[in-house]
């Protein structure tokens, strides 16, 4: 049997009295694409925390390809929220790029010529070459973004973690942000896990979500979860969801929930 990508077995995460899940029990297996969905403050940075190693369960499991998570494990790429670099950082395309294949190493690079070839590579397959050598100060959001893709690929990761990778970003670099993001999960066999707050960008690869709100969370394909009768269940308010020519339209959410100390998104 295949070992799944991610495993995570009476999962429970809570910050003092603040409940965000409960007896979590959810497999996601290589070459799927999975997302994760919620109003802010529901949890969804801190799903991506746990499978990190940096934010520990309050009660089970998590595993990342059959092994209990650790911080800086190789299997992980991470694709963490758009900010941009200020205009003076001195720090060209590549050399971001680069920092995915042995920035967690100490001393003089020994293989020169080989990290060389492998970031052309990863620059040429997420579109960047034409801007290898420019300060990435000087970019727009869109390319840093493919940048940072180029990175979290350079391991070839068995699971790929997204942070809201599509925020800020015009409708050309979601879409162009998003194929990469599928392609690596189709043809590489990674499974994604792509916390978003709207799904339509990202509506045609999602196999399936998890949804988080208000303590509570439901698992399924994007059809099964994203409907009225679950959604104003999960917010205990009626919501309408409109499915409209592939895409999903909601109406009626109540407001975000409120912050709490030590919460994520």
């Amino acid at each position: 049997m295949t070992t799944p990508a991610v495993s995570l077995q009476g999962a429970s995460l809570s910050f003092g009295n603040r409940v965000l899940w409960h007896d979590l029990d959810l497999e996601i297996n290589p070459g799927e694409f999975f997302a994760v969905l919620g109003p802010n403050g529901s949890g969804k940075t801190s799903f991506l925390r746990v499978l990190l190693g940096l934010q520990p369960l309050t009660h089970g499991s998590a595993r990342i390809n059959g092994s209990s998570v650790a911080r800086g494990s190789r299997d992980i790429g991470y694709i963490p929220q758009q900010k941009s670099f200020v205009p003076g950082t001195p720090l060209r395309a590549r050399d971001l790029v680069g920092l995915g294949l042995d920035g967690h190493r100490w001393g003089v690079r020994l293989n020169g010529r080989r990290h060389r070839r492998r970031v052309d590579e990863l620059l040429d397959l997420v579109g960047a070459s034409s801007y290898a050598e420019a300060p990435v100060g000087l970019l727009s959001g869109g390319e840093q973004q493919r940048l940072r893709a180029a990175q979290a690929l350079a391991t070839d990761p068995k699971v790929l973690l997204c942070d809201e990778p599509l925020l800020s970003l015009d409708l050309h670099h979601q879409q162009a942000v998003s194929a990469l993001i599928n392609a690596q999960c189709h043809e590489q066999n990674s499974a994604v896990v792509f916390v978003t707050h709207e799904i339509n960008p990202i509506i045609d690869y999602v196999d399936r979500v998890l949804y988080l709100a208000g303590g509570q969370f439901r698992v399924g394909a994007p059809e099964e979860v994203m409907t009225t009768e679950v959604l104003s269940d999960m917010y205990n308010s009626h919501v309408e969801v409109i499915h409209n020519e592939g895409r999903i339209i909601v109406v009626g959410l109540p407001d975000a929930t409120t912050h709490h100390h030590g919460e994520e998104d």
